[in-house]
């Protein structure tokens, strides 16, 4: 296992790491054994970064990782959970509901500090009352050592920018866009780094739509992306390849980020990913698969109100 420092927080990240809405359900009915030793062969083999929120399966997913992380000890993992989304259509990022959260969290995962916080989906709210409010909630829990590090996170590419030439930031997680059909973040990373900031890559299957069974119900790409996915995965097929395999493989060995965050949900998901950040991409396959891409190549969908995509 590699590891980066996140940003200039000082913190060493695998570059690889545990995201935990699976726990919850995001991706089908959960397995909590199933979901738990999960966790703990990630540990063993070196992954220390476990994303998670309140959010995910309605606080399951923190309740689940909480129960998974009992026992082990604190310095062998790191926790990023965030705070403002609790709901599919519920956002409070006010500084009371901001800091009672965060002591709910605490509560469910069982530990003193949260590792890394964020604002969740900032996009859905207008920006000015995360700055202006939740930052500076988020930094008065930081001076209590209820919290390491703070930041936001998001789809639309445009919340960063303007976040970043506005306040203080310590890391940013930034989804769906380092992936086989969307490399976006590379235009946002020198930003990234100019302002000292972590950068946290999620969804390098781009929430599903990178994979043989292809995405769930409730994904929001277009049809047309559905649809062109699913050719360049039948292509995969037809090579002997699963696309999620190449997926994985292209973004861990190209990615701008400090850290890849991918969803788990069992001990083979686990190893099979550590098996792909080990073993570059076949680059012929590679290019057959961008060139099927090409005609959605960064196509994205709206996420949250208009003035924030």
């Amino acid at each position: 296992m590699k590891y980066r420092e996140l940003g200039k927080t000082g913190i060493r990240v695998s570059e690889l790491a545990f995201g935990c809405s699976p726990l919850g359900g995001s991706f089908g009915p959960p397995d909590e054994e199933l979901g738990i030793r999960a966790v703990h062969t990630a540990i063993d083999l070196g992954i220390n970064l476990f994303d998670v929120a309140p959010l995910y399966g309605g606080t399951r997913a923190e309740s689940v990782l909480g129960r998974a992380l009992k026992g082990i000890p604190r310095e062998k993992f790191l926790v990023s959970t965030k705070v403002g989304r609790y709901h599919p259509y519920e956002f409070d990022f006010s500084r009371d509901r901001v800091t009672r959260s965060v002591e709910e969290s605490l509560n469910r995962l069982g530990i003193d500090h949260i590792d890394v916080l964020l604002c969740h989906d900032v996009e859905f709210v207008p920006l000015g009352s995360i700055i202006e409010e939740a930052i500076p909630a988020l930094r008065s829990l930081q001076a209590y050592g209820k919290v390491r590090e703070i930041g936001i996170s998001g789809y639309p590419l445009k919340i960063f920018r303007e976040a970043l030439t506005k306040t203080e930031l310590d890391v940013v997680l930034s989804y769906c866009h380092f992936s086989l059909n969307d490399t976006s973040l590379l235009g946002l990373a020198p930003l990234v780094r100019e302002k000292s900031c972590g950068l946290i890559a999620a969804a390098p299957l781009a929430m599903g739509l990178l994979t043989e069974q292809g995405p769930p119900d409730w994904h929001f790409a277009t049809a047309e992306l559905r649809e062109v996915c699913a050719e360049a995965a039948d292509h995969c097929r037809s090579r002997g390849v699963d696309i999620a395999l190449l997926g994985m493989q292209f973004a861990l060995a190209n990615t701008p980020a400090d850290t890849t965050l991918v969803g788990m949900r069992s001990p083979a998901e686990v190893q099979r990913n550590l098996d792909a950040a080990a073993t570059p991409p076949d680059s012929t396959l590679l290019g057959e698969v961008f060139e099927i891409l090409r005609p959605v190549k960064e196509l994205a969908w709206p996420s949250g109100l208009p003035e924030n995509n």
